[in-house]
């Protein structure tokens, strides 16, 4: 899906690598033929997206699938059982067990790797139509990552304990050369992620890689897509140029930027994850077995229905911020999130059971006791009742703090709640003159402070438990029928999600890089199908943010002259020349403004590095190749 087409992948149909600010949510599988055709299917758990690629590898290290597994970061790598080929030559599985620790190696019999059925489960599944899919024609030229398909949504029902609901799941199909390829250690070198010799950095200065100097997004999906979008930039020329118009818009109206920042606000951060939970249905089990003491998972469903709900809640604001918006991508944004009936119908229909005073929270108790009292009074008697226990019970516990400051003289004693321990008492050490009373129990210091318990708080504690998990037992059944109307339109909340990510990127990062630095520092890239490359005072974008005395530099390159030899004396830049040519590719590749003056660009299909292989310690010479 384009960005045309109001699709967060970024032309390329990836929603994000592993990483950004939180632990991988990739399970892959791989599968290669004795041709060496190797087939991948990776699927994203938090944004609900399966990715497959086909490809042929060309080299006996493996270089296209080490590139792609060092993208996806992946939690489970699933494999058939090694086979080493006739030549010699290893086989994937034995390279994900050089490469992976035993715990993220799953190996599947071949059996299910079934291309047949892989293809069958991908028309199910995919949100798209299968004939938009283009699925007839991919089940017989790419088949190898169909079967790895089949092995890898077998794995995660089984495993994970649910189903996942029809039409729900962003399907893409990408060729390994359908993006811009960095290998790992170009994307190491060039300090694309992380910087290099971090220690000489010190720990307080974050902004010395290209993706931390980018890192203001808002949300967790946003940080995703742009880790994803450096590591794999785009090289449809069209996207590209979607993006930069929408830039161009955003830097020169200042009320629709700072519309779109305040209108993503609304959203909570874990939107984009929440919106996409409600692809996986839960396998049935019993009453004795849904009920566990603390409900933990039913107290999830709710807070994704309230997240779900301040969502919803968000969008006639963020209709009004893009009504008037020009460039094409705002637009069809507004069309196809903003004038989609669905959203508001689904709004309404949780309306009618939700409370509407139900708001998302962080803080524990808070949190807790929304959660109890989601669902609107009066739809379920035996409800009712197990919140009048909940607030009995919260009340009680509540006047038996007020009873002990005013028995021991503790005016400062506090009563916090966390989901594990439920509610303890805090005591500052220095308002304790002799000894605890005997009362209370389980005494614990922390710092100035100290933590205990008494016998009736820990009665309390279990009543109020025992209340709060029929509240979310008895709120969950109540939900049942409102969560399969929500599945039945599952695939407008992973497109929500997917715009969601992609405005952070571009309004929180690319516009907000762009409106921090000083006028016409940055300047928007043009590309060109076989013109020349020509960048007129271009700076290093993460080493002019640490020396104003930054100089700028010119570069062309063309048919007619297509190498560039950089001689200076040592510590003159010439290293530092050739990264910025590359990261200034990159930046303008992900549809980002480029620091220079003037720059036209081709698309570029792979960046190669080779950096310190011909250094001499005694000559204190360096040798740098791009």
């Amino acid at each position: 899906m384009k960005d045309g087409a109001a699709g967060a992948d970024g032309g390329g149909g990836h929603g994000g690598g592993g990483g950004g600010g939180e632990g991988s949510s990739f399970v892959i599988g791989l599968i290669e033929n004795r041709a060496k055709e190797v087939g991948v299917a990776a699927f994203d758990l938090r944004s609900a997206a399966l990715h497959l690629s086909q490809y042929i590898e060309t080299s006996r290290s493996y270089h296209n699938t080490k590139t792609l597994l060092h993208f996806y970061d992946p939690m489970v790598v699933i494999v058939p059982p090694n086979k080493t080929a006739a030549d010699g030559m290893v086989g994937v599985s034995e390279l994900v067990g050089k490469h992976y620790p035993a715990n993220k190696k799953v190996t599947m019999a071949r059996g299910c790797f079934d291309d047949t059925k892989g293809a069958v489960m991908v028309k199910n599944l995919s949100a798209r139509d299968p004939s938009a899919l283009g699925l007839d024609t991919y089940c017989k030229q790419y088949y190898l990552c169909l079967a790895a398909a089949s092995a890898t949504i077998r794995w995660i029902e089984s495993e994970r304990g649910v189903f996942i609901t029809n039409h729900s799941l962003s399907v893409t199909f990408n060729g390994s050369f359908d993006h811009m390829n960095i290998d790992s250690t170009s994307v190491q070198t060039l300090e694309i992620i992380d910087p290099l010799h971090t220690e000489l950095w010190g720990t307080s200065n974050k902004k010395k890689s290209l993706f931390q100097m980018l890192k203001t997004t808002k949300t967790t999906g946003g940080a995703r897509l742009l880790r994803a979008n450096l590591l794999q930039p785009l090289k449809d020329i069209q996207t590209i140029n979607a993006r930069l118009d929408c830039l161009d818009e955003l830097v020169t109206n200042e009320e629709l930027f700072f519309g779109l920042t305040q209108g993503l606000r609304k959203f909570p951060k874990e939107s984009d994850k929440v919106l996409c939970h409600f692809c996986f249905k839960p396998k049935p089990v019993t009453d004795e077995v849904l009920k566990p003491a603390n409900g933990r998972k039913s107290q999830m469903l709710i807070s994704d229905i309230i997240i779900l709900k301040t969502a919803l809640d968000a969008i006639p604001f963020f209709s009004k911020v893009l009504k008037g918006a020009k460039s094409f991508l705002l637009r069809n944004i507004y069309q196809t999130v903003c004038e989609n009936p669905k959203y508001e119908n689904m709004r309404k229909r949780i309306g009618d059971i939700i409370d509407e005073d139900v708001v998302h929270s962080r803080a524990p108790f808070v949190a807790c006791t929304q959660q109890c009292f989601a669902i609107k009074a009066g739809v379920d008697g035996l409800l009712d009742v197990a919140r009048r226990s909940f607030c009995d019970t919260s009340e009680a516990i509540h006047n038996l703090a007020n009873k002990y400051r005013e028995e021991y003289n503790m005016p400062t004693l506090k009563i916090p709640y966390n989901i594990r321990q439920g509610f303890y008492f805090i005591i500052p050490q220095k308002d304790i003159t002799d000894r605890l009373p005997n009362k209370f129990i389980q005494v614990v210091r922390h710092g100035k402070n100290v933590h205990c318990s008494s016998l009736e708080l820990a009665s309390l504690n279990v009543r109020n438990k025992s209340a709060a998990a029929e509240c979310f037992f008895r709120t969950e059944l109540c939900l049942e029928g409102l969560i399969d109307k929500i599945r039945e339109d599952i695939g407008i909340l992973t497109l929500l999600a997917e715009v969601l990510c992609l405005l952070d990127m571009i309004v929180n990062s690319f516009a907000h890089t762009i409106s921090t630095k000083p006028v016409d520092r940055y300047t928007r890239p043009e590309f060109t199908d076989d013109g020349p490359m020509a960048i007129n005072a271009g700076r290093h974008p993460i080493l002019e943010t640490l020396h104003t005395d930054f100089v700028p530099n010119n570069t062309f390159l063309s048919e007619a002259s297509n190498m560039v030899l950089v001689m200076g004396p040592n510590m003159s830049g010439k290293s530092t020349y050739l990264h910025q040519i590359c990261l200034i590719v990159i930046l303008a590749q992900i549809g980002c403004y480029v620091p220079a003056q003037f720059a036209s660009l081709r698309v570029v299909d792979r960046i190669f590095t080779r950096i310190g292989n011909g250094d001499n310690v005694e000559n204190n010479s360096s040798t740098v190749c791009f």
